[in-house]
């Protein structure tokens, strides 16, 4: 059987702009559309200043955008800081199952490589979606297993989507496809060491798989052969990653009902700029704001009950996840990001500021919000959020949020989505560019290049 490189290479090869169903195509557009406003504010952050640097440093170009920088570079440093800048605040989609942000780091590539390369709006979508569906694919195989060990797939398994995409718009053939491929899996790497102290290297890690994945075409272009068997084989991405699983990786997972069943519709669009899991427990809290007008002073107790999976991840360092160090720290707080909703009454692009971070009163109120373990929690495909609050005038307030908002079940609409990006872009462009971009994107099947479209976010 031909390895699941060669498969999947020889898929999107032959995928149509007119192969995708309509809703994929939609929400293709869409997906591009929120993570340009995420490269756009984030360029405007102590974040985008200090990688505007960093990147100059690394060399100069002018083949390629550079998203909110207000400059161009090459194609695999102007990859580099866009994946960086779509995940900065933590506000890029995410695939529920496998918690990867597989947006981020596709979009990064497929865009140079476009540009780079001349490629029609139409085959740049085609490519993104394409490499955009196999990284969701490449996550189900074991899904869930890669935060647990300290890693983070969309540094790791976002590179090869990246890979995919960058490797049909800069022409190459499905043997140098395969060949990119394997390259890319050498390249793919990200650890969560950062969780420890709050610092930035995770968002870090959408931007070297972009950048990995055109290093990985433009080497497998010229003719460096890799491994076709780099997903599957005895020293493969997996089994390397997961040895500890061998017997159980559902590889056939990856390629059943290729280019029939979407996994990307399992993705979710983010309304908070926060870790996703945190986003139904928000969801639940902010009801209790609107419609029972719950306020911060109103506490006495906040419970959330939550699957235990999640504890690790977003509850435990207890002392850490109350008190964050940084705004890094705090994305992945579901205490801290609690009381800075109540205590603001939202979470918005502007969230985890200095302030916020170091004030007292939304210190106070994170500190005294507990967790207890939900049995009868759903499975890694889907969120669940459960709040109870005892208030200090003897109310208890009790919200159930079944599915994230933002969610296959529960979708943010294409309005929900086109407000976020005003609200995001206007941070960094006038509302009329704004607007401009959105039509830009909207119509970007019929433009002959992207680089109109990128003209305009710069």
């Amino acid at each position: 059987m031909d390895s699941l490189s060669t498969q999947s290479a020889a898929w999107v090869a032959g995928l149509r702009y007119e192969d995708l169903p309509a809703d994929v195509a939609q929400a293709t557009k869409l997906r591009v559309l929120d993570s340009l406003g995420l490269m756009l504010i984030a360029g405007t952050t102590k974040f985008g200043a200090a990688l505007r640097d960093g990147v100059a440093a690394m060399g100069q170009g002018e083949t390629c955008t550079m998203i909110g920088l207000g400059a161009r570079n090459s194609a695999m440093l102007a990859a580099l800081a866009n994946g960086a800048l779509a995940e900065a605040l933590q506000f890029d989609d995410t695939h529920n199952e496998t918690i990867i942000h597989a947006t981020s780091p596709t979009v990064a590539a497929a865009l140079a490589a476009a540009e780079s390369g001349g490629a029609s709006g139409r085959e740049f979508l085609t490519a993104f979606a394409a490499g955009h569906e196999l990284t969701c694919r490449i996550g189900v195989i074991a899904p869930g297993t890669f935060h647990p060990r300290g890693l983070h797939p969309t540094g790791i398994i976002g590179t090869f989507g990246a890979t995919f995409a960058a490797a049909r718009l800069l022409g190459l053939t499905e043997q140098q496809t395969v060949a990119a491929a394997g390259h890319a899996g050498s390249f793919a790497s990200g650890i969560l060491a950062c969780w420890e102290d709050g610092t930035d290297t995770q968002f870090i890690h959408p931007g070297w798989s972009a950048h990995s994945a055109i290093s990985a075409t433009l080497l497998a272009r010229s003719g460096l052969t890799g491994p076709a068997a780099v997903l599957e084989g005895r020293f493969g991405l997996l089994p390397s990653h997961l040895h500890d699983l061998r017997g159980q990786l559902d590889f056939d997972r990856m390629t059943r009902d290729l280019g029939g069943e979407w996994e990307s519709r399992n993705m979710s669009f983010k309304p908070y700029p926060t870790a996703h899991i945190i986003h139904p427990f928000l969801d639940a809290l902010l009801y209790l704001y609107r419609e029972e007008g719950l306020r911060a002073s109103d506490v006495e107790t906040l419970t959330v009950r939550i699957a235990e999976y999640m504890i690790p991840v977003v509850c435990e360092p207890v002392a850490e996840k109350t008190a964050p160090r940084t705004e890094a720290h705090g994305r992945v707080s579901l205490q801290y990001s609690l009381a800075e909703a109540l205590y603001h009454g939202r979470l918005g692009g502007d969230g985890y500021s200095a302030e916020s971070i170091r004030d007292p009163a939304i210190l106070e109120l994170s500190g005294r919000i507990r967790y207890e373990i939900d049995p009868d929690a759903p499975g890694t495909e889907r969120y669940k959020g459960w709040v109870v609050a005892e208030t200090t005038d003897g109310r208890r307030l009790e919200r159930i949020e079944d599915y994230n908002w933002g969610s296959r079940e529960k979708p943010m609409t294409a309005e929900d989505i086109g407000a976020k990006f005003t609200a995001n872009a206007e941070n960094a462009v006038s509302r009329a560019r704004a607007e401009a971009i959105m039509d830009a994107v909207d119509r970007l099947e019929d433009a002959d290049s992207v680089d109109a479209l990128v003209d305009l976010c710069r």
